[in-house]
């Protein structure tokens, strides 16, 4: 473990997340590094609501900079997904310091929008992975144990094992993804392994956002897709007639993109953690 406490600052740009969702990663975190716990703060903005949201776009914003702008946090943690993210990404990309570029950045689901800000503004350690809102899947426990030994540790056990074979790699939710292409957050894919996952999305939705990607030139760039789990899919009346992976392989060879398998990342508690960029021990992340 390592010889410092590991502060992490968790704000929520989406939905909000319960009180208790807070008392119980802070619970676990306290278990599983009983000699150094991590220090978990939860900004106070994570339990407003206003709607659909955890607080209004300036209150979401504000408590994003509060975070990422404090030198005495090492990690920006992505309470959950929902939606928000690109509701704020242009209040607060700009506003970012140079504390905001020495942190690690660990979400997935809605907060792909803001990574993908974040990585195309030249911040280096960002990651696709479990949030403290995980904690109340089946399984639960692990998912955000998984995230809390890649912000402690760096642990390589938390991460999708392709990772380990140095290619630039990115992974995203596809429809969240699908809807940054064309935008100011839409990320530079050149030569990185693109992984992709999908949560609640009828197949011919999947199929669909596949054929906006995969005729992005963004994604054209990409070194391939790997495609995660595809879960919780509504059933087609009529039935769709084939797979994800089965759509996955199509667009991919239409569009000339190379298919290269499956990545071990979805909407559950298997979820593992994919940093953006080139992976390197020590938490080192490069392009």
């Amino acid at each position: 473990m390592t010889e410092r406490t590991v502060r992490i600052g968790v704000v929520a740009p989406g939905s909000r997340i319960e009180p208790e969702v807070a008392e119980a990663v802070t619970r676990l975190a306290a278990a599983l590094y009983p000699e150094r716990p991590p220090e978990l703060r939860f900004h106070p903005q994570c339990f407003l609501a206003a709607g659909h949201f955890a607080g209004d776009d300036a209150a979401r914003a504000a408590a994003f900079l509060d975070v990422a702008n404090d030198p005495a946090l090492d990690a920006l943690w992505f309470a959950r997904g929902g939606y928000g993210s690109a509701r704020i990404a242009a209040r607060v990309l700009p506003a970012l310091g140079e504390d905001a570029r020495n942190k690690a950045y660990l979400g997935y689901s809605d907060a792909g929008s803001l990574l993908a800000g974040l990585y195309k503004a030249g911040f280096g350690r960002l990651a696709h992975g479990p949030m403290p809102a995980d904690i109340r899947r089946p399984g639960g426990d692990e998912a955000v144990g998984r995230a809390l030994a890649f912000l402690v540790d760096g642990a390589a056990s938390a991460l999708e094992p392709s990772v380990l074979l140095g290619r630039p790699s990115v992974a995203f939710n596809i429809t969240v993804l699908s809807h940054l292409i064309g935008t100011p957050l839409e990320p530079d894919l050149a030569g990185h392994v693109l992984m992709l996952e999908e949560v609640g999305e009828h197949m011919y939705r999947i199929d669909r956002a596949l054929f906006h990607l995969t005729s992005a030139r963004a994604v054209r760039a990409a070194a391939g897709i790997m495609l995660g789990r595809c879960s919780a899919i509504p059933p087609n009346e009529p039935d769709f007639g084939a797979s994800a992976e089965e759509v996955a392989q199509h667009w991919c060879r239409v569009s000339g993109i190379s298919y290269l398998g499956r990545a071990d990342i979805g909407h559950d508690a298997e979820n593992k953690v994919v940093p953006f960029g080139r992976y390197a021990l020590g938490r080192q992340r490069k392009r």
